[in-house]
């Protein structure tokens, strides 16, 4: 994906709010732009959310209709693979290491394919060779797997891809301040602190911090600004329990997977943890509606039993290292339809006010992509990906009426 800078006079002052994946990505493609971006947050760092996750996987999505979320999946990992490509150190930060994914329940079958139509996603996804099985010891089982290999796969720090981000020359980092509410002005919009100070003002203001979003659209649906504008964003906590590859027992790092796994949770290892030793991380759970963050032991044992079943080999062989693992806990958010909410809820109604919110378990993979849509949207510019697709991420379709603010932008004929 190709990103043009706009010329500094041709574009304009935004403010982001969230300093996360969403909230950077936001602010990168509209630095790139041309764009002054302000991002604030409450945590003194970057990342202090849900994207503080020591590591993850971005793998494309795959359904065996090709549905709207897989295809919009795979633009998300082209796009994310291409920004990390040139903002980190492959190797250090992320690797370009494919993953397996075991099907676990039988599902994610691949789209059937015929010889008057080639199966759609065959370079991002096929079916696992005998020897991509064994070697992730999921072989000679008591029931045969079944698995997929994704070789466009990649395993990466997400906290370093938000600092990278954030780095951009024209992006203005603020932390310590914590947003209560927002007030329309005569030029914009305005962030206020609980006390009803203005933290600071812009004629666009993007609300990219995840569930909190929610609570800041429901302050103007009824406060005396009232907008009536709201998104039935609902809140998912996620735990992951990680330890370093040099405590584990020596059948365990025996059994290890040469790349990542997943189909029932995930397993990674090999990524530098604390003081850059290797380290390994398997989860997460899902805890829909739950906004506590602490670690827990049950979701400590919610995730060996994940790992029990994704790769029973290896996890026969973990319960010590599970005894003593470390935990990261964090609360994403989901919207109904799965997909996140990007870009401006209604550009005629309350023109400056934009989001990007509602990436749950898929920020990895789709916070790139959606700040490029809602950059191409206030840009006008061609979508970064097919326009049906584009069109189902925008926030306006849960806003009755809703409107862009300077219209659609015309499709690319780029294919996902």
């Amino acid at each position: 994906m190709q990103t043009h800078a706009a010329s500094v006079e041709g574009a304009g002052h935004a403010l982001v709010l969230g300093a996360g994946l969403a909230g950077s990505a936001a602010a990168y493609s509209l630095a790139q732009r041309g764009w002054r971006v302000e991002v604030l947050d409450a945590a003194s760092a970057p990342a202090a959310g849900a994207s503080g996750l020591p590591a993850g996987l971005i793998a494309p999505h795959v359904s065996p209709d090709d549905a709207l979320l897989s295809r919009i999946s795979r633009a998300g990992l082209r796009a994310t693979l291409q920004r990390v490509a040139a903002l980190l150190p492959q190797g250090q930060d992320w690797a370009p290491s494919g993953a397996l994914e075991h099907r676990v329940k039988h599902k994610r079958a691949l789209p059937p394919a015929t010889p008057e139509t080639p199966r759609c996603g065959d370079d991002w996804s096929l079916e696992a060779s005998p020897g991509q099985i064994e070697a992730a010891g999921l072989a000679d089982l008591d029931a045969p797997a079944s698995a997929l290999w994704h070789p466009s796969a990649a395993w990466l720090r997400p906290a370093q891809l938000v600092r990278a981000q954030l780095a951009h020359e024209r992006i203005v980092w603020r932390g310590g301040a914590a947003v209560a509410r927002l007030q329309r002005t005569s030029t914009g919009w305005a962030l206020l602190d609980a006390r009803g100070h203005t933290l600071a003002q812009a004629p666009h203001v993007v609300l990219a911090a995840g569930f909190a979003v929610r609570a800041l659209l429901e302050h103007l649906h009824t406060g005396p600004e009232a907008t009536g504008c709201t998104l039935p964003l609902q809140a998912l906590r996620g735990q992951v329990s990680w330890g370093l590859l040099s405590d584990l027992p020596a059948a365990a790092r025996a059994a290890l997977p040469p790349w990542p796994v997943h189909g029932y949770g995930s397993f990674l290892q090999g990524m530098s943890g604390p003081n850059d030793a290797p380290m390994w991380i398997v989860g997460s759970t899902f805890d829909r509606g739950n906004t506590t963050a602490a670690v827990t032991a049950a979701d400590h044992a919610a995730n060996q039993a994940r790992l029990q079943r994704l790769l029973p080999r290896l996890g026969a062989q973990m319960p010590s290292a599970f005894a003593t693992a470390q935990g990261w806990a964090a609360v994403r958010c989901t919207l109904p339809d799965r997909l996140p909410a990007v870009g401006a809820l209604d550009g005629t109604r309350w023109p400056g006010l934009h989001v990007l919110t509602g990436l749950g378990a898929r920020g990895l993979t789709l916070s790139v992509l959606a700040g490029e849509v809602l950059a191409a949207q206030l840009h006008g510019e061609p979508w970064p990906l097919p326009a049906r697709l584009a069109q189902a991420l925008l926030a306006q379709r849960f806003v009755r009426g809703g409107q862009p603010e300077r219209g659609a932008a015309p499709a690319t004929h780029q294919s996902p």
